[in-house]
């Protein structure tokens, strides 16, 4: 079982939530389930924030469901209480991240400065939350906290939208992003669930990225390998780019012999290999073993599918970001 910090990692969104009444939990959370999206920090900004994780962390024990806005001691109990899988925080209060370490639940509390940065490291903590974002300097501001501070990674919270999720999580110092875009409190007041579960899904999109990168022919041998790349350049007024192992015309046809079980193939681009790896295995797809490939930094950077789609294989590449 992946640890808190690694599945919010995998996920890259977390839903901050706020509710006015328990009676809206579960629809809300199964319209995150079905939207892609099984994770949800819900907010302890009003007095539903209790039964609501009770009710969610009961009825779907596989969701990932925290508390936010958790600023005393005893919202952090009732929180604990309720299920509640980790704890966030808009700042850094010493006694609730020493009672949520008693405790041994996940804390990730707001810092946005070098001295709460050290708090957080004098209690062991690696993982912060970076509140409010945009409005303390954005993704320009963590950057530059984390020049000094190389080990520890960040949770922005706040300003972050479908159009600039991306340009955050590019960075590889943050986790995840939380966001509310998709949770937004008006559609949770009318009861329109439908359209929490298409913009959940549709963040999911954003975030995967998801596009064709090339078609891979599996050529007889090396001969065959420079007559098709170079027709597919010449017809095609494609550049003719021989490598070490195959050959490619233009950046969408990819030539070479012996690939990955003798079959041709497609390319999917993604933003995150990690990521889409974690949401398609959620969704049952297997992946073939051995066939990942790594960059320099140890960085997975390409691996296959273990079946095929009507005959041709399918290998996720990682987009360079």
């Amino acid at each position: 079982m992946q640890n808190v910090s690694d599945r919010i990692k995998n996920i890259g969104i977390v839903p901050v939530v706020k509710l006015d009444s328990p009676k809206d939990a579960l629809p809300l959370a199964k319209a995150l389930i079905d939207g892609g999206l099984p994770c949800a920090e819900i907010t302890f900004r009003t007095d539903a924030a209790e039964e609501s994780i009770r009710q969610v962390a009961g009825e779907y024990p596989d969701m990932l469901v925290g508390a936010g806005t958790v600023t005393t001691l005893d919202q952090l109990d009732r929180a604990i209480n309720a299920g509640a899988s980790f704890i966030v925080s808009p700042g850094f209060n010493p006694k609730i991240v020493q009672a949520c370490l008693d405790r041994g639940v996940p804390m990730f509390p707001g810092c946005i400065t070098p001295s709460e940065i050290e708090f957080a490291l004098e209690f062991g903590l690696k993982t912060v939350k970076f509140f409010p974002a945009e409005q303390m300097g954005g993704l320009t501001a963590i950057k530059a906290l984390s020049a000094p501070y190389t080990d520890v990674t960040f949770m922005p919270t706040g300003g972050i939208n479908a159009k600039n999720i991306n340009e955050y999580l590019a960075f590889p110092k943050i986790v995840a992003c939380g966001g509310s875009w998709m949770v937004d409190p008006k559609l949770i007041a009318a009861g329109d669930f439908e359209s929490i579960t298409r913009l959940a899904r549709e963040a999911v999109r954003t975030v995967l990225g998801f596009e064709i990168a090339h078609v891979g022919i599996n050529c007889g041998d090396e001969a065959d390998v420079e007559r098709i790349a170079k027709m597919f350049s010449t017809l095609f007024d494609m550049e003719y780019k021989k490598g070490n192992t195959t050959t490619f015309a233009g950046t969408a046809i990819e030539c070479g012999v012996g690939l990955p079980m003798n079959k041709n193939h497609i390319a999917i681009f993604t933003n995150s290999i990690e990521r889409a790896v974690y949401q398609l295995k959620t969704a049952g797809v297997e992946f073939l073993e051995g066939s990942e490939k790594y960059d320099a930094n140890g960085k997975m950077v390409a691996i296959y599918l273990k079946d095929d789609f009507g005959g041709l294989a399918v290998h996720l590449l990682q987009k360079k970001l």
